[in-house]
C-alpha cells in the first residue's frame, strides 16, 4: 500500500506544532505570519480554481447537473452546518461549531474532483465546470455564511473586506493562467496548517478539549460525507441521469476544497487563536473524501466498463 506524503507531511506539521509551538506562533522566530502571508497568494496562484475559459465553455451546457452539484455545495451542505451550529450548541464548544460550519461554507475541490471523475470515467468537462464554478461562487458565499454564523453568535467581522479579500486572492491565478504545481501546492498547505496549530497550541486551546472532541469531529465529519453521498446518489438517480453524469455529481457534489480552505481561514479568522480548531473538521473530511471517493470511483470504473462491454 502506497504511503501518502501529503498526509505524512500534515501529521509532522501538528507534531512539531505541539512540540515547539512558539516557532511558529506569532511573533516567533520563524515569523511564520509573515511567511503565510506569502503562502495564502502561493495557494491560489499555483493551485488557483485552474480556471480556464475554454474548459468552462466546454461544461457549460450540462445545467441539470451544475444545478444539482451547486444546490448540494451551496445549500444542502450549509443547511446541514446551520443546523449542527445551533443545534448542538449544549454539546459542542464554540470554536468546534464554528469549524464544523466552516467546512460546510467552503467551495467544492478543483483537482481532486475532476481526477475522481476522470478514474470513475464520469462526465470530466461538468467536473471541471462545476468545480470551478463552485470556486468563482465561493469567494462570496464562504465568507457571508461565516459573517451570517458570526453575527447571529454576537460575534460580526466585516464582511465586504472579507470577501474581497478572498476574491482578490482568488483572482490572481485566474488572471495570471499559471499551472497547478501539486508538490509546492501541498507544501503551503501544511505550512499554513503548521502555523495554525503553532499558534493554538501556544495559546493553550487544545489543553481545554479532551481527545473525545477530536473523536467527536471525526465522527461528524464521517457522516456528513455519508449523508452528502447518499443525497447526490439518489438526486442523480431521481433525476435519471446517465451514469457518467452521476458520478459527476457525486464527486463535486461532495467535495470540500482543503487548498481553498486552509487560506481562506487564514483570511476570514486572522489573530483567532483557536483557528488550528477551526481547520480541524476540514482537514479530517478531506483525508476521508480521498479515501472513501477513491474507493468508489474505483466502482463507478468497473461499472463503466461492465456497461461498455
Amino acid at each position: 500500500m502506497k504511503i501518502d506524503g501529503f498526509l505524512l507531511a500534515m501529521l509532522a506539521a501538528v507534531v512539531l506544532a505541539f512540540l515547539a509551538p512558539r516557532l511558529g506562533a506569532e511573533g516567533g522566530a520563524l515569523h511564520m505570519a509573515q511567511v503565510t502571508e506569502i503562502g495564502i497568494a502561493l495557494v491560489f496562484f499555483l493551485h488557483g480554481a485552474n480556471l480556464s475559459p475554454q474548459s468552462l465553455k466546454a461544461g457549460a451546457a450540462n445545467w441539470r447537473v451544475h444545478l444539482a452539484v451547486q444546490a448540494t455545495t451551496y445549500i444542502l451542505f450549509p443547511l446541514i452546518g446551520f443546523a449542527i451550529f445551533f443545534g448542538l450548541s449544549s454539546v459542542l464548544a464554540y470554536e468546534v461549531r464554528l469549524g464544523v460550519f466552516f467546512l460546510c461554507a467552503l467551495s467544492s475541490t478543483i483537482s481532486s474532483s475532476v481526477a475522481m471523475t476522470s478514474m470513475a470515467r464520469g462526465n470530466v468537462p461538468a467536473a471541471v465546470f462545476d468545480a470551478s464554478l463552485s470556486g468563482i461562487i465561493g469567494m462570496a458565499i464562504t465568507p457571508s455564511l461565516i459573517a451570517m454564523v458570526a453575527a447571529v453568535s454576537g460575534k460580526p467581522f466585516p464582511i465586504l473586506p472579507a470577501i474581497g479579500d478572498v476574491a482578490l486572492t482568488l483572482l490572481l491565478p485566474f488572471a495570471a493562467r499559471k499551472p497547478i504545481i501539486n508538490r509546492l501546492d501541498r507544501g503551503v498547505i501544511v505550512l499554513i496548517v503548521y502555523t495554525a496549530f503553532c499558534e493554538s497550541t501556544a495559546s493553550g486551546l487544545w489543553w481545554r478539549y479532551s481527545p473525545w472532541v477530536i473523536a467527536e469531529i471525526a465522527a461528524i465529519a464521517a457522516i456528513l460525507l455519508a449523508v452528502v453521498l447518499g443525497v447526490t446518489t439518489a438526486l442523480s438517480r431521481a433525476c435519471g441521469f446517465p451514469l457518467a453524469d452521476e458520478v459527476t455529481t457525486v464527486f463535486c457534489g461532495s467535495k470540500k476544497s482543503l487548498a481553498n480552505g486552509a487560506p481562506i481561514a487564514r483570511i476570514l479568522f486572522a489573530g483567532n487563536p483557536a483557528m488550528g480548531m477551526i481547520m480541524l473538521p476540514i482537514m479530517l473530511y478531506h483525508q476521508l473524501q480521498l479515501i472513501v471517493c477513491s474507493i468508489l470511483a474505483r466502482r463507478y470504473a468497473a461499472r463503466a466498463a461492465a456497461a461498455a462491454r
